[in-house]
C-alpha cells in the first residue's frame, strides 16, 4: 500500500530584495543612479514600518535602501550601531505567507510581529527573528 504523503502548504520562492540600511539615502541613491547606472525609484515614506524606502533595479533582484523615518524607526537602532550603514535584511517570496507563518512557528521560528503587515510592495509581508535564522533578519513576502 502506498500512501500519499501530502507536499508542504507553501513553497518558498525568489529572493525578492536586498535591504541595505544607509545613513545618507541622497548619496546612496545617487551611487546606485549616478554611478552604477542603474534605475532607482522615488524616496518613498513607509511610516508603519519607520523607514524611508529607495528600490534599486537589477537584472534579477532589486536592493532596497532604508533610512530612518522617526525616532522610532528600527533604523535608527540599526545605524547607531553601524554608523557607515550595511546589510539589513534579505527578502524571500513565498507562495502563501499565512500558512508559512503557521508552519514556522510550529517549527519554533519566531516572527518579530504577531500578524503580518503590508510591506513596501504592498503585499503582506512577515520578518523572521534572526536568532532563528543564523543571523539574518529575513522577511517573508507573499509573491
Amino acid at each position: 500500500l502506498h500512501q500519499q504523503v501530502p507536499g508542504p502548504l507553501w513553497k518558498l520562492g525568489r529572493l525578492n530584495h536586498i535591504a541595505i540600511a544607509v545613513p545618507d539615502m541622497e548619496k546612496a541613491t545617487a551611487l546606485y543612479r549616478d554611478v552604477l547606472g542603474a534605475t532607482v525609484s522615488e524616496k518613498v515614506p513607509l511610516p508603519e514600518h519607520g523607514v524611508y524606502t529607495v528600490f534599486v533595479e537589477l537584472g534579477n533582484t532589486k536592493l532596497e535602501l532604508l533610512h530612518p523615518l522617526g525616532e522610532k524607526s528600527p533604523i535608527a537602532g540599526f545605524l547607531q550601531k553601524n554608523r557607515s550603514g550595511g546589510m539589513h535584511h534579505i527578502c524571500i517570496e513565498v507562495d502563501d505567507i499565512n500558512a508559512a507563518i503557521a508552519d514556522l512557528k510550529a517549527k519554533n521560528i519566531r516572527t518579530l510581529t504577531a500578524e503580518p503587515r503590508i510591506g513596501a510592495h504592498g503585499k503582506p509581508v512577515m520578518f523572521l527573528h534572526p536568532k532563528d535564522c543564523d543571523g539574518v533578519l529575513v522577511e517573508l513576502e507573499e509573491a
